[in-house]
């Protein structure tokens, strides 16, 4: 499987509590519920489409509580996005959670070295294994090199602080845009599709002028 991370963001890169105030109130955080008010009607589309590309679900213990809470009440057995979380395989990376504390639906709870455990998963046949929001989770896969897709929807907004997708110190990485595409609605939501296109370093060049050209080396 290929490992895919899904996730609301704002210009400056805040993840943090997109869909209402107490959702991710944690260090403080103040300013949830910041998509909200771009969230017109054409702006979450993209997001059923994620769904249906996984094969399973992998989130940190926070947002599976999260989640859990929320999508637990949705019945609507037209909603993709319920139907996933409530009935297809997840799994928690989590340390302190118990086997009958993550009880809903098919949850596997991940204990111990975590990227050795999403190495293996990847390793299994099929099509993805996807990360939605989990910000530490993120990280860490990022630094491992073990994130292959990511799937953005990037608002016209600045937060201002919170958790950011590429906060300092991640490790370099390049990557190529496959799929982009500006939503309907008219605030100016982008939806991304990156691919991880080299690991390790960002390469880095300098703009020269060479017989009175501009030259990139």
């Amino acid at each position: 499987m290929e490992l895919s991370v899904h996730t609301f963001v704002s210009l400056d890169g805040v993840m943090q509590g997109p869909g209402g105030l107490e959702e991710d109130p944690s260090n403080g955080f103040e300013r949830g519920g910041w998509l909200v008010p771009h969230s017109q009607a054409g702006q979450l589309d993209p997001v059923d489409g994620w769904f249906r590309k996984a094969d399973a679900i992998l989130v940190g213990r926070n947002t599976f509580e999260m989640m859990r809470t929320y999508w637990s009440q949705v019945t609507d057995p037209d909603n993709i996005v319920a139907t996933a979380l409530n009935t297809w395989q997840k799994y928690v990376a989590s340390d302190t959670l118990s086997d009958a504390d993550a009880a809903w639906g098919k949850t596997t709870v991940l204990r111990g070295d975590v990227i050795e455990q999403v190495r293996r998963l990847k390793e299994q046949p099929g099509g993805e294994l996807q990360v939605h929001g989990s910000w530490q989770l993120v990280r860490t896969l990022h630094d491992a090199g073990l994130v292959d897709t990511y799937r953005l929807i990037q608002f016209p907004v600045v937060v201002g602080d919170g958790k950011r997708l590429f906060a300092d110190g991640a490790t370099p990485a390049t990557y190529r845009i496959t799929e982009s595409e500006v939503l309907a609605g008219g605030s100016g939501a982008v939806a991304l599709t990156l691919r991880q296109n080299g690991f390790g370093t960002t390469g880095t060049g300098e703009f020269v002028v060479r017989d009175g050209e501009e030259a990139a080396m």
